[in-house]
């Protein structure tokens, strides 16, 4: 992928540009605030408005999302609560969101037997898939075990069904770098003795170095995680010196996760650094440089597909970004995604960018490149 400068300072006009600014009193976090407050007190149908009009502003945060899940949940409107579950779990990556999801699942199946633990089981690992290597996520694994042992069996098959089930997700959990794994080594150390003393020896002293691993790397993260603000909301960049601290820990936190200090393998600490990112944007997604480098990660990484869709994602965020456009066009031409690349110049010529000399020098460098590997007329 060919190099676009990349700010490094969150005063960068290319970090947000001008353009990528609404009206400031649009993203007034008071006045949201004491929106938010207000909808808690008025019926669902007078609320409706207030929460899609918080959540048009501010589409990452985890904290509105919650709140609006749960005053259709305090009335059992589950289709509208499946509805907005499915506007907002992929992208706001909070474990109080999905824990409230798995309460709304555990709540419309309690009565359905066992069809309703197998939909309840499903949707456990598809919450843990997603946030379960959150460092908040140890009463996620413990609601996880203890739903498992709450489980029927009838029969020895059933049984051991079980138990493996529960050892897996004891296994997972205590090399997960999060709150509470000293009681979860504690939990897990007790189960493997009432399964089998025998067996439990052997067990413990396979897991003990990686247990002890996740948590030396549980106090370390924890020392950056205490740095971010997990209440901040998205706004675009002013320069504050509170949003420099905020973007400096973000910045942080995701290169102590590309260091892969757990060294654990490199799917698991890939999937724990786009984890990171996709958090950080949640809070930041206003900010090019963070989607610029989570793109150009995926790209140096060679998953250029993960790289496209990010920019993607970017440019929705960020539209008129001249940043994310160059970069992404510069990605599509690089693997020979002519239409694709086509477009986004198209879009850039008939914006009348800006920066029109760096515009041009780009643009039509790229275009000479298509035209002499016959990817495209001008016609």
């Amino acid at each position: 992928m060919t190099t676009v400068e990349n700010p490094s300072r969150p005063e960068s006009k290319d970090k947000a540009d001008a353009s990528d600014n609404p009206p400031l009193d649009k993203y007034n976090v008071e006045a949201a605030e004491a929106l938010a407050n207000d909808a808690l007190r008025l019926p669902i149908s007078e609320a409706v408005p207030i929460y899609e009009q918080l959540l048009g502003v501010f589409p990452t945060c985890a904290k509105y999302w919650k709140q609006y899940v749960e005053a259709h949940m305090a009335v059992n409107n589950d289709d509208a609560t499946r509805m907005i579950f499915s506007r907002c779990l992929m992208t706001c990556l909070q474990v109080p969101l999905w824990r409230c999801y798995i309460r709304f699942i555990r709540k419309v199946n309690d009565k359905k037997g066992l069809e309703g633990n197998e939909e309840t089981r499903r949707a456990f690992l598809f919450m843990l898939n997603y946030v379960g290597g959150d460092m908040t996520a140890g009463p996620m694994w413990m609601d996880y075990i203890a739903f498992l042992k709450s489980l029927p069996a009838v029969n020895t098959q059933e049984e051991t069904q079980r138990m493996t089930a529960i050892r897996k997700a004891y296994q997972t959990a205590i090399v997960t770098p999060c709150h509470h794994i000293e009681q979860l080594w504690k939990e897990y150390e007790n189960f493997e003795n009432s399964v089998s003393r025998q067996l439990a020896k052997g067990l413990v002293s396979e897991y003990q170095p990686k247990y002890n691993s996740a948590r030396a790397v549980y106090r370390e993260r924890k020392k950056y995680a205490d740095e971010i603000d997990w209440n901040m909301l998205a706004v675009p960049p002013t320069s504050s010196y509170k949003e420099e601290m905020q973007w400096m820990a973000w910045k942080r936190l995701v290169a102590f996760e590309r260091g892969n200090p757990q060294r654990i393998d490199a799917a698991s600490a890939n999937k724990r650094i786009e984890f990171t990112y996709d958090q950080c944007l949640m809070y930041l997604y206003h900010y090019s440089d963070i989607w610029y480098d989570y793109a150009s990660w995926h790209a140096k990484s060679g998953s250029l597909e993960a790289a496209v869709k990010v920019f993607q994602r970017a440019l929705k965020a960020l539209p008129e970004s001249e940043l994310l456009r160059y970069a992404y066009m510069e990605l599509e031409e690089s693997r020979g995604a002519a239409p694709t690349a086509k477009k986004v110049y198209e879009s850039l010529l008939a914006d009348g960018t800006k920066n029109a000399p760096l515009a041009q020098i780009q643009v039509f460098t790229l275009l000479t490149c298509l035209l002499d590997s016959n990817h495209f007329s001008l016609q």
